[in-house]
């Protein structure tokens, strides 16, 4: 079966946007409203987070959303099991499940990946998912059940680095904006610019999607013109925070965004 992450890049190579989001965030059973109206918007990928205890690479917008989604009482099992009611499995739209390594190992990771896949996920983002380790154990069970493993790149990483990450990657590679967590600045800075330069440069076979600290229509369309696209998280997370109607919220939010 044909990942629906490489399907977007074969239609679409410019101006994708992301949306990240919390799963069991502002409310528990938020999740498939959330996702239908940003299919609905014409969101190009989902990003859906699995809240975790600790999540290091978040900043403190999606740390909060974090903290009250498993307050509401979101895990994996609740989030599969919204899933399973939600359309995701034939949309055309592809769906990224972001989280951490410990919940995954918890629940048994050729489990989770046979769930993910049978419920329509076509990707994982693992931040603290060492390379090696990925190769060496996980590759072989994220490649039975389809999906894709996307790997991130920051500031600081060598060139030997990405160029061995775009080796191993067939989906699409996260660049990762700055060296902080998410949720920063409101513009991106010429240090940002010329680092965005350096790796469009580098002419890797995969496509880029640029996130931390995307959020607004003019940091979007700054990242486009050096990646594919770019993923909307923190920003997207206070807009519908203390939404009294998320899909009214949703709508005016991508459509602040979206560039024509």
């Amino acid at each position: 079966m044909d990942n629906r992450i490489n399907k977007l890049f074969q239609n679409k190579n410019k101006n994708i946007l992301s949306i990240y989001f919390t799963a069991g965030f502002p409310k528990l059973d938020d999740t498939n409203l959330i996702i239908n109206e940003l299919e609905n918007n014409n969101v190009d990928l989902i990003e859906i987070g699995m809240p975790f205890s600790d999540p290091l690479a978040d900043g403190p917008i999606i740390q909060r959303s974090s903290e009250i989604a498993i307050n509401n009482g979101m895990s994996i099992n609740l989030l599969f099991k919204q899933l399973s009611n939600s359309k995701i499995k034939t949309s055309a739209t592809p769906f990224v499940l972001m989280g951490y390594l410990n919940p995954i190992l918890q629940y048994g990771i050729e489990k989770f990946c046979s769930n993910a896949s049978e419920l329509g996920i076509d990707g994982l983002i693992l931040p603290d998912l060492p390379m090696m380790e990925y190769l060496d154990s996980y590759k072989i069970i994220f490649d039975k059940y389809n999906l894709k493993n996307i790997f991130l790149i920051c500031p600081q990483t060598s060139e030997k680095r990405i160029r061995l990450i775009d080796e191993h990657s067939n989906g699409f590679i996260y660049m990762v904006s700055s060296s902080s967590t998410t949720g920063g600045n409101k513009e991106i800075n010429i240090e940002q610019e010329n680092y965005f330069q350096r790796i469009k440069s580098m002419k890797l076979k995969n496509p880029i999607i640029i996130g931390f600290g995307i959020s607004n229509k003019d940091t979007f369309s700054k990242a486009c013109q050096f990646a594919n696209g770019a993923i909307i998280g923190s920003a997207f997370i206070k807009a519908i925070e203390k939404s009294e109607n998320i899909k009214i919220d949703i709508e005016k939010f991508t459509n602040s965004i979206n560039l024509i």
